[in-house]
């Protein structure tokens, strides 16, 4: 009986029609996602490129849908983005150039309140090589910080709302990774 109740739920929270999950570039993402005992619903999602080569498939899930960039850095509320790699042509050095060069943006140059905590992000997140279909989430809950799961597996969490901001700023700031990706997350 308990299975049931349990299927039967599962059933009534992802609906009738197979809507659990959105094809974003060719690549199937989940609808919603379970952080810290809550589930975040999909706010949006899109497909990062360079040079006409898709990268990874990136996805923002809040509490509540929003599409206000600097409401979103800012908010003290669990929210995560998922980086689904796409391309063998994304390595650890390139993935670090590409967050310390987001990091520099979104932080308008000032960089020193976070140098040490991005530092530990990157020696302890990006040591082991990457691979065509790796998932990468970061994960922001209040009172904890910011942690990066490769494949589900934990590898650090930096403290801070200012880190989280700055982070999120990666993808969501005024000068973002890319401009049609930050809309997509943003739901337009």
């Amino acid at each position: 009986m308990k299975k049931f109740i349990a299927l039967l739920s599962l059933v009534l929270f992802f609906g009738f029609n197979g809507s659990a999950q959105t094809k974003i570039g060719g690549i199937v993402m989940p609808n919603v996602m379970k952080v810290d005992g809550e589930y975040l619903k999909m706010n949006g999602g899109g497909v990062r490129e360079k040079y006409w080569i898709d990268l990874y498939v990136g996805v923002l899930y809040l509490e509540n849908k929003s599409s206000d960039a600097e409401k979103i850095m800012s908010a003290d509320e669990k929210m995560a983005i998922k980086l689904r790699i796409v391309s063998g042509m994304v390595s650890n050095s390139k993935l670090e150039d590409a967050v310390r060069e987001g990091m520099e943006k979104s932080t308008k140059g000032n960089m020193e309140p976070y140098k040490a905590r991005l530092e530990k992000l990157i020696k302890e997140g990006f040591g082991e090589d990457v691979e065509d279909g790796d998932i990468f989430d970061l994960v922001y809950v209040p009172g904890k910080g910011t942690s990066l799961i490769k494949n589900q597996k934990t590898l650090v969490t930096v403290e801070g709302l200012d880190f989280k901001k700055a982070i999120f700023g990666v993808w969501l700031c005024d000068e973002p990774a890319q401009e049609s990706l930050k809309k997509k997350m943003l739901g337009n």
